[in-house]
């Protein structure tokens, strides 16, 4: 029986608006190619100066790409991250989230490149299309870094060990050096940046918090108000203190324009998973760690029930289909009657073991919550 594509409708639907539209896109640069002149596709692509009558492509330019290169990171980040996301958080605040993540960096992009042909009456910036996956891309690496701050992921094994809200700057940085190349402009490299401040900010203030642990039950709370999640935790541990500075002022300017509200110490006390919200406890000894934990229960309670649905279908279907165990042909020995061997069957256990030990052959992940928080 051929393996069945467990993915959830959402992450689903997205895949398959990405290969529908890349093809689409593909195939109209095909018919239209000419040596001398660049392709646009105003109707497709969002194109300052040409799409404002096709106002759909503020939404439907994220799930566009140009090559193939381009187009199998798309598919494989949206594939693997959408599922793991879409599982743990509902589909309809995994398609919120898309929705926010896509939506307001094209948004804020389109006015950049306006400013930018204002200042310099370039008409090329307005020509430029805004279209991609990277604010999907780095959204998706932003919510990892939520989900669990104090996993570490080692690659290759064990040449390369990174923190997982250490990703989110790396991949600014690599964007950042594909822009010096002809594969990326400069509008990849504003996706990038608006991309990880949009999904920093809707994670951090506007999403709704998790349940609670203990009694399972909805929460009221909106946001993130965990030390683990702050924007200086993405940086490295020598500039920490002058992101948080600057922070801390940015957030008191967009709290006097009453654009964002305050944490209140009963906010704080529930991020941390505390249930005495009389007080709270910021900067006490241990809270990260305590936090970290949090974080990592509700990941692994998720997986485990993943897990034993997927163990659970797996024994279902290998009872209903067994294989009968394949008998050698009799062996003639040289002193007696022949011998018959006996058939040996691999018990169910030793092939989970030696299906489970081929996975790691690029990379794993090690929770570390006793790790120094100020280094990589």
């Amino acid at each position: 029986m051929p393996p069945r594509l467990n993915i959830p409708p959402v992450t689903r639907i997205v895949l398959i608006v990405l290969g529908l539209q890349s093809v689409l896109s593909a195939a109209i640069r095909y018919r239209q190619w000419t040596a001398n002149s660049e392709i646009v596709i105003p109707y497709l692509n969002l194109v300052p100066q040409l799409s404002l009558v096709y106002p759909w492509t503020f939404l439907t330019t994220t799930l566009v790409e140009n090559n193939v290169f381009t187009l199998s990171i798309a598919g494989l980040t949206l594939y693997h991250g959408g599922r793991y996301l879409e599982r743990a958080w509902s589909s309809r605040e995994f398609a919120k989230f898309l929705l926010i993540a896509s939506l307001i960096p094209n948004l804020l992009c389109f006015g950049t490149t306006i400013v930018f042909f204002a200042l310099t009456r370039n008409e090329s910036w307005t020509l430029m299309p805004i279209a991609g996956t990277i604010p999907l891309q780095i959204s998706f690496l932003v919510a990892f870094s939520q989900l669990v701050p104090a996993h570490t992921v080692t690659l290759f094994r064990g040449l390369l060990s990174l923190r997982v809200p250490r990703f989110p700057l790396l991949y600014i940085g690599l964007v950042t050096l594909l822009c010096l190349t002809p594969m990326l402009t400069i509008v990849s490299f504003l996706l990038a940046v608006y991309g990880f401040l949009v999904s920093w900010t809707y994670l951090r203030f506007y999403k709704v918090a998790f349940p609670d642990l203990d009694t399972s039950q909805p929460s009221s709370l909106r946001g993130d108000a965990s030390e683990t999640f702050a924007i200086a935790e993405f940086f490295p541990g020598p500039v920490r203190p002058f992101v948080s500075a600057i922070s801390t002022q940015v957030f008191n300017v967009l709290v006097a324009m009453r654009l964002c509200v305050p944490f209140s110490p009963a906010d704080i006390s529930a991020a941390r998973g505390d249930h005495h919200h009389g007080f709270s406890h910021r900067g006490a000894p241990g809270s990260a760690r305590a936090e970290a934990e949090r974080r990592r229960a509700l990941a692994l309670r998720a997986l485990d029930q993943r897990l034993h649905a997927a163990t659970a279908n797996a024994a279902a279907r290998a009872q209903s289909a067994p294989v009968p165990p394949a008998v050698a042909p009799p062996v003639p020995t040289a002193t007696g009657p022949t011998v018959q061997n006996q058939p040996q069957v691999t018990p169910p256990n030793a092939m989970t073991a030696q299906a489970a030990g081929g996975s790691g052959l690029l990379g794993e992940t090690n929770y570390n919550p006793d790790a120094d928080s100020n280094g990589s």
